[in-house]
């Protein structure tokens, strides 16, 4: 019965044409990769002397120094990115205008510049005003001005997408909208909110590789380096290969770790609903209100 609320079950013609029209997409997609195949075996990019170069122990001493590059840069801007975007919300949802508009503002000007041109500005544009920024600090500010500004937005977005009687029974139960804030609406935002955050810091480890164009040695600068060597016959397709599967790999470990932070965030006292101890839930804030002695009904506001 829930299954058909939103929807008609289908009929014996529809499931026959979905299965038809499912079966034609795979071979579609299939023939395409088979043809992307053929063409690189064709043009000689599984060859030995393409992938020639990969049987050194220097040239994957390189790639593993651009991988830890890359990673170097990613964990500053992710963290850096993470403060910004916690302090970017809480000014965009305070009650005093003279710091709600100005952050406002803030947010909508870090999220309309480009990460390549905010990296462009001040890697190329400070030296001009004599202040000499190094690549990687170049790469890690635009990541975390940009992503920080996004990250704002998808809190802010969480917090106010809660019920307003989560908020109303905290001030209720006597607690400042600091305590609302961080023992209520926080963490159930944080907790609804977390694939939209973890995609945001995929993003902005793949953006890591916009730093190449400031030379700085990243992942995408070594494959780019390495595809372009003449001595080897510029193997452009088998670097490409390699340095995708490395992002790739990258990014799959990513979405690991953030799938064992939310199964834990599940877990924790602070986020999910509880037990009284009599078979019925409770929740954060009837929780906080039981610590401070007060009945279920106070915590409700009533």
């Amino acid at each position: 019965m829930s299954g058909s609320v939103l929807y008609d079950v289908p009929g014996p013609r529809a499931v026959v044409r979905n299965r038809i029209l499912g079966v034609v997409t795979v071979l579609v997609v299939a023939a395409l990769f088979g043809w992307v195949i053929w063409r690189f075996a064709a043009t000689g990019q599984f060859s030995a002397e393409k992938w020639e170069i990969f049987g050194y122990t220097q040239i994957w001493v390189l790639i593993g120094q651009g991988v830890l590059n890359t990673l170097s840069a990613f964990a500053v801007a992710a963290v850096g990115a993470i403060i910004l975007g916690f302090v970017l919300s809480l000014g965009r949802m305070s009650e005093h205008a003279w710091l709600r508009v100005p952050v406002g503002w803030i947010v909508e000007v870090l999220r309309a510049i480009p990460v390549l041109v905010f990296m462009m500005l001040l890697y190329y544009g400070l030296p001009i005003a004599g202040i000499k920024m190094s690549p990687y600090w170049a790469v890690v500010i635009s990541l975390i001005a940009y992503n920080g500004s996004v990250l704002a937005e998808v809190i802010r977005a969480g917090v106010e997408s809660l019920p307003r009687g989560q908020s109303e029974a905290g001030y209720a139960i006597g607690l400042r909208k600091t305590g609302v804030m961080q023992l209520i609406l926080l963490p159930q935002a944080i907790r609804a909110m977390l694939p939209v955050i973890i995609a945001q810091l995929v993003v902005t480890l793949k953006d890591t590789a916009l730093g190449f164009i400031i030379t700085y040695h990243e992942l995408l600068y070594v494959i780019k380096l390495l595809g372009s060597n003449a001595v080897y016959h510029s193997p452009l397709i088998p670097a490409a290969i390699v340095g995708g599967s490395i992002y790739v790999a990258m990014c799959l470990a990513l979405s690991y770790v953030a799938y064992l932070v939310e199964k834990r965030t599940r877990r924790s006292p602070k986020v999910v609903t509880l037990d009284d101890g009599g078979g019925e839930p409770t929740t954060a804030t009837e929780t906080i209100a039981a610590q401070r002695g007060l009945g279920k009904y106070d915590a409700q506001g009533f």
